[in-house]
């Protein structure tokens, strides 16, 4: 029970990595906040989960949602010691000058924006508390860009960068800010990444991972389950590859 009574707020939780992190954080001990723009999926995890979970329909992109999620979180259960800024978006593979200005600036606010947002609504919780934890997840593609995804690779990199900033701001609060970055692994955005979705694409893929195989939702909920717990309390400002070796 590694987060027993801890507070957890994810979000992008109804799917895919953000479902592995709501999952095994409740495994050891947490109460969650499942947030996510899809309310019904959001609320069929928190049901499934039970008691120590609640569901808050959320929109990261927008600053009001954002506060009310962190007040949810404070108003069912007293208190917040853990923010996953999971929810992440991307453009298609292809070439940079195809990204039209409203997908690119979406993926600015869900990316980007939205560690601004929950930072400005969480960190003065978590000072009165006497710390907490901040994890986001970035992407190998943040540490490694390749081409075909310039835009959703920045942000990614920008991400990394304000997790280190951030880690070494807030560690006089006693508040630790980690970042994960994992390879792709088999979620929603696995078809977006690739350009398209064939077994030959997935083939080239795992082939260029060491390890053979796309990343899991375990394996990253694993990854944040250590970050998150008070066995990593000397670990700030990382950004932990998750990747099977693909960074290499």
């Amino acid at each position: 029970m590694r987060l027993k009574d801890k507070v957890a707020v994810v979000t992008g939780a109804a799917a895919g990595f953000g479902e592995g992190i709501a999952r095994r954080f409740a495994q050891e001990g947490a109460k969650v906040v499942v947030a996510d723009l899809n309310a019904r999926g959001a609320a069929e995890l928190a049901d499934d989960i039970g008691n120590d979970a609640i569901a808050v329909t959320t929109d990261v992109s927008k600053r009001a949602d954002v506060e009310q999620m962190i007040y949810a979180a404070k108003n069912a259960f007293g208190r917040v010691d853990i923010v996953v800024n999971n929810a992440g978006f991307t453009h298609r593979n292809g070439d940079l000058l195809n990204v039209d200005e409203p997908t690119f600036d979406l993926i600015t606010a869900v990316n980007m924006k939205a560690i601004y947002y929950s930072t400005l609504a969480v960190v003065p919780t978590m000072q009165r508390q006497g710390g907490g934890v901040i994890l986001t997840t970035a992407s190998t593609a943040g540490l490694r860009p390749r081409p075909g995804l310039t835009w959703y690779n920045a942000s990614k990199g920008w991400a990394i960068t304000a997790t280190r900033s951030m880690a070494v701001e807030l560690a006089p609060h006693n508040i630790r800010v980690n970042c994960l970055c994992p390879v792709a692994g088999d979620t929603a955005m696995l078809e977006r990444f690739m350009g398209s979705d064939t077994p030959e694409l997935r083939e080239k893929f795992r082939a260029s991972v060491p390890l053979g195989r796309l990343s899991t939702p375990l394996d990253v909920a694993n990854a944040a389950l250590w970050l998150a717990s008070d066995e990593a309390a000397f670990i700030t400002g990382v950004a932990l590859e998750v990747d099977g070796g693909r960074c290499v």
